[in-house]
């Protein structure tokens, strides 16, 4: 009798068991999607959005498994970039005070007064008296002093003051709001400090915008939620009430699988229990 009734709720049990797992089995994972988003995107692609005459261009799409740590297996991260080219970028540059920096291929020396509000920049060349000595065969390769003096020894014999001899240091002034040619830009002097002159000017230049899988982005100051489907597309949409709405639906699913799971467990658990009671020795 206590064998029959073991049985019974074996069978039982087996039956809710078999049945929560096959459902288990056969349920697929629901999936985000998005019908007509506003850009399906592939790499390479260009695309520009409303009230912008901005051009975007989808420069890369990552697919990339990344561990969870302490055995927590691996996840797939998906992203991508967009880049885009900014006509009127700012640049700066700032000549310290006493440094030395090239102009048109020559270097100068960096002075600036030292008073309470400077307003102009001097630069000062830095003559290479070596290469000019050099380059004069009637001239020894250095100077020599004398008395205090420095002299360039011409012909072997003659002492001309170096003063003489060399030409005079060029100097270039700049004031504030003047235009420059610098490194092939033109330049214009933003700011005269004791410290140093700021200079800025205006070039195009390549900027990039990183988009993470299920967060937002902004793109040419418009909004979008950004969604990965696969390795090789990225979708920008706006429908921020169809996303929520499958995400609530893919939380359902999964508290329903793990209720699923649980009942599974359990009931496959008992089975054991139940069996293992049957053929437990009866005592009278």
């Amino acid at each position: 009798m206590q064998r029959r009734a073991a049985i019974i709720s074996v069978v039982f049990f087996l039956v809710i068991g078999a049945g929560a797992y096959s459902l288990i089995a056969t349920a697929s994972t629901p999936s985000i999607s998005f019908e007509n988003p506003e850009y399906s995107l592939a790499q390479g692609d260009e695309f520009s959005v409303p009230d912008s005459d901005q051009t975007f261009t989808v420069s890369s799409i990552t697919e990339e498994e990344e561990s969870g740590g302490h055995g927590g297996g691996t996840t797939l991260v998906r992203s991508g970039e967009l880049t885009y080219v900014n006509e009127s970028a700012r640049f700066t540059e700032t000549w310290d005070n006493a440094s030395t920096v090239t102009l048109d291929g020559m270097d100068y020396r960096v002075e600036i007064a030292n008073v309470s509000d400077p307003s102009e920049v001097t630069l000062v060349e830095l003559r290479n008296d070596t290469a000019i000595l050099q380059a004069d065969p009637s001239a020894d390769n250095e100077t020599v002093t004398r008395d205090g003096e420095r002299y360039v020894v011409v012909d072997g014999e003659t002492l001309v003051p170096a003063e003489e001899y060399f030409p005079a240091n060029e100097t270039r002034t700049f004031a504030e709001g003047d235009s420059i040619t610098y490194n092939n830009e033109s330049a214009t002097v933003a700011a005269v400090e004791t410290s140093g002159a700021t200079l800025e000017w205006f070039a195009a230049e390549e900027r990039t915008i990183g988009v993470d899988n299920e967060a937002n982005v902004t793109v040419g100051g418009q909004q979008y939620l950004a969604y990965f489907p696969d390795g090789s597309t990225m979708v920008l949409t706006q429908n921020y009430e169809s996303y929520d709405q499958q995400v609530h639906s893919i939380e359902e699913f999964h508290l329903l699988e793990n209720g699923l799971w649980g009942i599974t467990i359990v009931s496959f658990t008992t089975i054991v229990l139940l069996i293992g009671m049957a053929f437990m020795p009866s005592r009278y």
